[in-house]
């Protein structure tokens, strides 16, 4: 199990320029935390995919963001929530190549392939949360150092 230090951003997703501030945030957060470009393109992508399904599908609402650790290793969990109506076939909606809507978004599969670890709790007309964590491969090195 991960250990954080606490919520280090709570960002609100109500519109197509909070999914900008996300994948910013993200994408900040995931270089400063000593991640590969590789690494910071894989999680942006896959914040920028649930945060729009949580404006999309459900109505709006937030992410937050922490710094993880476990043992030396440092990594970034996510977790992005609404107050929508759920998801109704969860199985199917993780699922690859399953999409809801006639964008080109991976969906939910194909944010999870891009994550280490990925969760998913939904319930009908209640809302659902998805919070992934994401390591860098390497610790992080002192600032200065090369």
């Amino acid at each position: 199990m991960p250990t954080s230090a606490g919520v280090e951003a709570c960002l609100p997703i109500r519109s197509d320029m909070d999914l900008v501030w996300v994948r910013q945030h993200v994408r900040q957060a995931a270089g400063r935390l000593g991640f590969s470009l590789v690494e910071q393109t894989k999680v942006v992508t896959a914040a920028s995919e649930l945060a729009r399904n949580t404006l999309v599908h459900g109505g709006g609402g937030r992410m937050e963001s922490a710094p993880v650790t476990r043992g030396r290793t440092v990594g970034l969990r996510l977790t992005f929530s609404d107050k929508g109506p759920g998801i109704p076939d969860l199985e199917r909606a993780l699922s690859d190549g399953y999409t809801s809507s006639d964008g080109l978004g991976m969906g939910l599969g194909g944010a999870r392939r891009l994550v280490q670890e990925f969760s998913v709790e939904s319930a009908a007309g209640e809302g659902t949360v998805v919070t992934v964590v994401s390591w860098a491969s390497a610790p992080p090195r002192p600032r200065g150092e090369a």
